[in-house]
């Protein structure tokens, strides 16, 4: 009797109702709190997104003015493509598309079709033999001339370009400089201390201020 009265008080008391309430309510009560926590980051951040996506918009929209303002012998749909392709490219090398615009504007008059003396060609003026090595190296297929008559991807070989020129130089005029005259010339100019022409840069900053 003893032993059946020690067995009795060494179980578990049962558990009432209320015990298995309070057991339930906690995952719900956790799930809530998880769910004020999600929401409450996304509203710190959900204005920045919905401010940086119309800033995206506006900007294109801008980028979008320019071309339309010169005769490019782009259709309007393409037009509009590449002024989305001319922000989403000026922005993934942290370049302003203004500073990307006012280049082309020199280059090429955003022309298209533009063929330089020298055999440049496209929106951003690019030599074949040096588009080649630059498609490769950011993995588009060249084509040659059909590459470079690309709008979107002329611009995308002309802003990797560029950028690689003014990492090289560390400096933006002498940068511009090599991207008129070539890297090698003006590698040439600086070995032998030689004086810079800056005429092409000052050229830049006058259609950057008015375009």
């Amino acid at each position: 009797m003893r032993f059946n009265e020690l067995h009795i008080q060494t179980e578990h008391p049962p558990h009432t109702k209320d015990d298995k309430q309070n057991r339930i309510s906690l995952p719900n009560l956790l799930r809530k709190v998880s769910l004020f926590i999600i929401i409450f980051v996304l509203s710190l951040h959900f204005p920045n997104f919905i401010s940086d996506l119309h800033q995206k918009d506006q900007t294109i929209g801008e980028i979008l003015a320019v071309l339309e303002k010169h005769p490019t012998g782009l259709a309007n749909v393409t037009k509009e493509e590449l002024a989305e392709a001319i922000y989403e490219e000026a922005v993934r090398y942290n370049h302003e598309p203004k500073f990307i615009l006012a280049l082309i504007a020199i280059e090429s008059s955003f022309q298209n079709w533009s063929v330089s003396e020298q055999g440049a060609k496209g929106l951003m003026q690019i030599m074949p033999y040096v588009a080649e090595s630059l498609a490769q190296e950011i993995g588009i297929e060249w084509g040659g001339d059909r590459t470079l008559f690309n709008p979107y991807l002329n611009v995308r070989i002309g802003i990797h370009y560029l950028s690689k020129l003014i990492f090289d130089f560390k400096d933006i005029g002498v940068a511009l400089t090599a991207y008129n005259y070539g890297p090698t010339y003006v590698k040439s100019l600086i070995k032998n201390n030689e004086r810079i022409p800056y005429h092409y840069y000052r050229k830049f900053i006058t259609t950057y201020q008015n375009i």
